[in-house]
């Protein structure tokens, strides 16, 4: 059931509804995977929901960093809740660490579950024997390393009908850690839950960087450049 335009940008946890929700800020009605839930806490103060469990009423933000800065200034919270709300100045930029702390601990399990390896000769090896479902470069990855990997990955990929899903939004720092290894800089996932897990986090971190309204490109497709 969609929303409708005129009702309020608010809900009450699980009990809410329909695939979409209105942005309190844009009042847009969006797809779920397009906003960002925010709640109270029992001291009154926001805080992100981004598993959309939390209970109590909540507020949906489309899932872009200029929305949310913009609904601390305009104080949407209080007025959405129609409740006083404390709203931290640095909310936007806390949504960002969440996202980030939810896609490491989604490659750290992907590690854990066997399905990651990282370095330059392990990955193209990998290429090379079987699928791969996610290639990961580090935000700060040289240009001429990433596009030995890119090229190979997308010509397989390409020769199979299928697209090349790259992702570089981690920093390298940020790889090591959730890998448990030093100077992880390139790193791939073989198919399987998690894979599909960190992309979709990946997915979401990097719209939320860039726009709510538009679908975030985090993948090369080789349809388009194969």
């Amino acid at each position: 059931m969609e929303e409708r335009q005129d009702q309020p940008a608010t809900d009450r946890g699980d009990n809410a509804s329909g695939p979409e929700r209105m942005c309190a800020v844009s009042r847009q009605s969006l797809d779920l995977n397009l906003l960002i839930r925010f709640v109270l806490s029992p001291d009154g103060a926001v805080v992100p929901d981004l598993e959309r469990r939390l209970p109590g009423r909540g507020v949906w933000i489309g899932c872009d960093r200029r929305l949310v800065e913009k609904a601390v200034k305009a104080n949407t919270f209080t007025k959405s809740l129609k409740t006083r709300a404390e709203v931290s100045s640095d909310l936007a930029e806390r949504v960002d660490g969440l996202m980030v702390k939810r896609l490491m601990g989604t490659l750290s399990l992907a590690n854990k579950a066997g399905i990651a390896l990282s370095g330059f000769e392990k990955v193209s090896t990998a290429l090379d024997k079987g699928p791969v479902a996610v290639v990961l470069h580090g935000a700060e990855a040289s240009p001429d390393g990433r596009s030995k990997i890119d090229r190979k990955f997308k010509a397989i990929q390409g020769s199979r009908g299928l697209t090349a899903s790259i992702v570089d939004v981690l920093s390298i720092d940020q790889m090591s850690l959730a890998i448990g290894r030093g100077s992880v800089v390139h790193a791939a996932l073989t198919p399987g839950g998690l894979s599909e897990r960190f992309l979709e986090e990946a997915e979401r971190l990097t719209r939320y960087r860039s726009s709510a309204t538009e679908t975030a490109n985090i993948f090369s497709e080789t349809q388009s450049e194969g």
